[in-house]
């Protein structure tokens, strides 16, 4: 193996008989330039809406929730598609992301959410997983498009207003900790499901309306 290795090595430092070391300079700079452009084609291709909801695993459930909600469909027209919420947009932790996405390729191929009744058994524990991953960057998903230092808080109601000051404005809890229902249905979360809603009584429902009717409203 070693030799092997002191071969490649020595056919790599050899000058090149044919190619002058300027061709050699630009063919490369122009091949890196073709696999750069040809790399980030693909990675835009499968972080749109179209790519995401190709699998009937993700069309026929998690999108069919999204659809009502303000979140598609609005006055002022501004739609959160799939990797808007669940691709991060920065370029390292994005191709971080897509690395883990590689699991859910494998997970395609083995058909483990391909039924309707799969995905119902593993839905907690997907939804875990990205609760968990909005809770480690504070909801960074979120704040691309809804600011805490641009929200006026005169215009919530009473209890939204209060928690935002206690909560968001502090730091001391992020988005996902109240808003867990807000583009897909909550799954059957059994006791975890009664501490969510003992973490600020009667928020999430009141929230979540006072919120849909903000942003329908087109006063962004």
């Amino acid at each position: 193996m070693w030799r092997f290795v002191k071969r490649v090595w020595w056919i790599a430092r050899r000058p090149s008989t044919f190619f002058s070391l300027g061709f050699l300079t630009i063919g490369g700079f122009i091949m890196g330039i073709v696999f750069w452009g040809g790399f980030n084609t693909a990675l835009e291709i499968t972080n749109t809406e179209t790519f995401c909801t190709s699998c009937h695993e993700m069309r026929d459930n998690v999108f069919q929730e999204l659809k009502p909600t303000i979140h598609y469909s609005n006055r002022s027209g501004v739609r959160a598609s799939c990797p808007d919420c669940h691709v991060p947009h920065e370029w390292t932790h994005k191709i971080a992301r897509k690395m883990q996405a590689s699991k859910e390729v494998w997970g395609k191929i083995f058909g483990t959410i391909n039924t309707r009744e799969k995905f119902l058994e593993k839905r907690l524990d997907l939804a875990r997983h990205e609760w968990a991953r909005l809770e480690a960057n504070d909801s960074l998903e979120c704040r691309n498009c809804h600011s805490a230092i641009s929200m006026d808080i005169t215009r919530q109601s009473k209890r939204a207003a209060e928690a935002h000051e206690r909560f968001l404005f502090t730091g001391e809890k992020t988005c996902i900790d109240c808003h867990k229902g807000i583009a897909h249905h909550l799954p059957d979360m059994g006791e975890a499901e009664q501490d969510h809603a003992s973490l600020l009584p009667g928020l999430d429902a009141t929230a979540t309306s006072e919120i849909e009717t903000y942003l329908g409203s087109g006063t962004r």
